[in-house]
């Protein structure tokens, strides 16, 4: 099939000619629904729980990784994506390493304190050098992945929904950097939560609102 006709079977199956409307149905996929936010929320309530009655880390982590098993077998038994149990489960993995090598329970945590430091300063990089990761959002769509720079509308535009990215990422490090160095683990679990699906929810909801302000046209690059 030529590049043409890939381009074509993209836009029917997105069926957008905005920007916005590309935007808007890559965060409902993203978000994954309610299932996911619970899901995501589980394993970590299972190790917050644990720790707090018996202190015991390795306990703690076994129960949060069989949580996230047993979600990931009734995934798989009832045939629908387990994209975001497998995605917990690896979180789980990469926390189990940090905490056993320190004995620390709140060692579970700093993975994902680094993970969202690292992020939220590689998307400012890229609003810093006019090439905000939503662009690429765009670009997958179109079939040409750098061609949205071109329009300062769309780059303008996709920096400020870049920005939305960023905000929940900075105010994770920021209230939970010193929780983990205060070594609360209850208060980071809470925290996790707090901050996790319902802080991605409302920034998606920003989203949402200033997508809905404009209606910035999807350019795509001439069939041949």
């Amino acid at each position: 099939m030529s590049d043409a006709g890939v381009r074509s079977d993209v836009r029917r199956e997105v069926g957008a000619d905005t920007v916005e409307a590309v935007v808007r149905g890559q965060l409902s996929n993203a978000l994954g629904g309610r299932r996911g936010m619970v899901e995501s929320a589980i394993p970590t309530i299972g190790f917050t729980g644990v720790y707090i009655a018996t202190h015991n880390v390795r306990l703690a982590l076994v129960v949060g990784g069989l949580s996230a098993v047993a979600l990931l077998v009734l995934r798989l038994a009832q045939r629908s994506s387990p994209q975001y149990v497998v995605n917990s489960i690896v979180g789980i993995a990469i926390a189990a390493v940090f905490a056993l090598r320190s004995g620390r329970a709140e060692d579970a945590f700093l993975p994902g304190i680094i993970y969202n430091a690292v992020y939220a300063s590689l998307l400012t990089l890229s609003i810093a050098l006019r090439w905000p990761v939503l662009g690429f959002l765009i670009g997958s769509v179109t079939g040409d992945p750098v061609g949205w720079r071109q329009d300062p509308a769309v780059v303008r535009l996709c920096s400020r929904l870049t920005w939305l990215l960023v905000l929940p990422c900075a105010l994770r490090v920021i209230v939970q950097y010193p929780l983990w160095a205060a070594g609360a683990v209850g208060w980071l679990g809470a925290s996790k939560i707090a901050l996790g699906w319902p802080l991605q929810i409302a920034a998606g909801s920003g989203m949402v609102w200033l997508l809905a302000r404009g209606r910035t046209p999807v350019t795509r690059p001439a069939e041949v």
